[in-house]
């Protein structure tokens, strides 16, 4: 739910496989030792480059220039130009938030990102890194990712539709599990993403963790207790075990799970549709279009649902897609409530 990187700075995702700790070593000695040409490159910009995260970079690189970048609610996003060891000048997007919640955010976009890069590396700018500052005066951790020049033009609707049903095809969880394997944040909220064997009582424990937060945020409301409890109790079971009737089962698929224009761009480069802030988690892939119908979200219009439909059919029971899309959706604006306090109770809709 991060405006951060929406403009064009949609560009800005990266991921990747993180560094084992010699290599770390060696990489933070190598820019201990250019640490001064560093530092007087780095006034060709308005952000100061931490020096863990110059040790994420390929050794003996240069930073040429840094400088914020893009908007963010909850944390600090900049771009990086740095001259690589072979001579070549290559971007990167970093992001940055504090103290102890800043690590789990941090934490849970890059292995988000990575996983999704994993099964649709066309589909993410490459991630690259997490860590913490070395900066001792500010507990800060960092997520560092390609940057790619995009514009914030809403994704063309087939283009978009065909990879994400591509990745929620071809993924697939240990032993076909709900949940993650870190805890990922929708915005600042960490969500509820521990690992169940059965779908139906992954998205209660889902739901019921951002139910609880917004009546301690918005305050508490009555008859939205009683209705929400009420859909915990009979409509959640009575939807979602459905979906294992007559022998069918429910395949767990990576989903993006903050999925709004606001997280895509459009490359300027090549023109390909690239999302970013994941929040990401394994489910039943019909939960990521739950996001599509917030009125608060353009891709609400139907032609995104319609044409994500033409690539990856309704799962059974068919004529319950639309019900099933509208319970998916109460997870989307009961999160969106918790981040947004000034306006939660206007969102708090069933």
């Amino acid at each position: 739910m991060t405006t951060a990187i929406a403009n064009h700075s949609a560009s800005s995702l990266l991921l990747g496989p993180t560094s084992t700790k010699n290599e770390n070593a060696t990489n933070h000695a190598v820019a201990a030792e250019d640490e001064f040409a560093v530092k007087k490159d780095l006034s060709l910009g308005n952000f100061d480059v931490d020096e863990n995260v110059l040790a994420k970079l390929p050794a003996g690189s240069r930073i040429l220039s840094a400088g914020l970048f893009g908007t963010s609610a909850w944390t600090v996003t900049a771009r990086l130009q740095a001259q690589l060891p072979d001579g070549t000048v290559e971007q990167y997007f970093l992001k940055t938030a504090p103290r102890n919640h800043g690590r789990t955010m941090m934490e849970g976009e890059f292995n988000a990102m990575s996983e999704i890069y994993k099964w649709a590396p066309n589909l993410v700018p490459k991630p690259y890194s997490w860590g913490k500052y070395a900066n001792e005066e500010s507990e800060t951790y960092f997520f560092l990712s390609q940057y790619l020049d995009m514009s914030d033009k809403m994704p063309h609707p087939n283009y978009l539709c065909a990879e994400l049903a591509a990745l929620h095809r071809n993924s697939c969880s240990p032993g076909n599990q709900f949940g993650f394997h870190v805890t990922t944040c929708q915005g600042r909220i960490a969500q509820s993403v521990g690992w169940e064997a059965d779908w139906t009582t992954f998205f209660i424990k889902l739901l019921q963790h951002v139910i609880d937060l917004d009546f301690e945020v918005n305050g508490y409301w009555e008859a939205l207790d009683q209705a929400e409890k009420r859909l915990i109790s009979h409509v959640i079971p009575r939807l979602l075990d459905a979906l294992k009737s007559d022998g069918h089962t429910v395949k767990a698929s990576l989903i993006h799970s903050d999925l709004w224009e606001g997280n895509s761009g459009t490359s300027y480069e090549d023109g390909k549709v690239y999302i970013f802030d994941a929040a990401s988690f394994y489910a039943h892939q019909e939960m990521e279009t739950g996001n599509w119908r917030g009125y608060y979200n353009k891709i609400s219009n139907k032609v995104y649902r319609t044409t994500y439909l033409r690539h990856f059919p309704p799962s059974h029971p068919k004529d319950e897609w639309e019900d099933r899309n509208r319970l998916y959706s109460i997870y989307y604006n009961v999160i969106y409530s918790v981040n947004h306090e000034s306006q939660g109770r206007a969102v708090r809709q069933l």
